[in-house]
């Protein structure tokens, strides 16, 4: 079954310095027509920092659209839409945590809220940390803490942490390090 839908017009409604919303009308699998509004987004990726001894490096940050601090792995946009994620995940993990990794592993795409929503996240792993110093922008404020990578896995499946980019990227990781089966 065809389930695509084909863009018929598309209409830039707010071209903002992170986000684009547009209005599409499209073509439905059956022929018919309706209204796709829709933000487009640059990219991000994510890290989860496991140190040597188990633990999560993990961020407490305000995040002004929900009106809470929210606990986070780092995480931060693309700088330019071809950017190679591998670099940019580098760059926010030093940048924000001062880590640095021997390894990364790929975890895969997240997609927060696709049905209006454009942004792919890209997940990954960081093992083998060194730190240095951070070299944060001048509008982030994060506290930096450390966790066992156990207490993280029970905080996302308690809801503790409410981030989704975080539990997911967390029970992957926690996948890979054999944790969950």
């Amino acid at each position: 079954m065809e389930l695509t839908e084909k863009t018929i017009t598309s209409r830039l409604i707010y071209d903002g310095k992170v986000v684009h919303l547009y209005a599409d009308t499209v073509r439905l699998p059956d022929g018919g027509e309706s209204l796709r509004e829709y933000v487009r987004h640059i990219g991000a990726v994510c890290v989860v920092p496991l140190t040597d001894e188990g633990e999560v490096v993990l961020e407490r940050q305000y995040r002004y659209a929900v009106g809470q601090v929210l606990t986070e792995i780092p995480a931060g946009k693309l700088d330019y839409p071809d950017e190679d994620p591998t670099e940019a995940a580098l760059r926010e993990l030093r940048e924000e945590t001062g880590a640095v990794p021997r390894e990364l592993i790929d975890l895969g795409d997240f997609y927060g809220s696709p049905a209006i929503m454009g942004e792919r996240i890209r997940m990954f792993l960081a093992r083998g940390l060194t730190f240095t110093d951070t070299d944060r922008d001048e509008d982030e404020f994060l506290e930096v803490f450390r966790m066992p990578l156990s207490d993280a896995v029970r905080s996302v499946l308690n809801g503790e942490i409410p981030d989704g980019k975080t539990q997911c990227a967390v029970l992957r990781a926690a996948a890979a390090e054999g944790l969950l089966r």
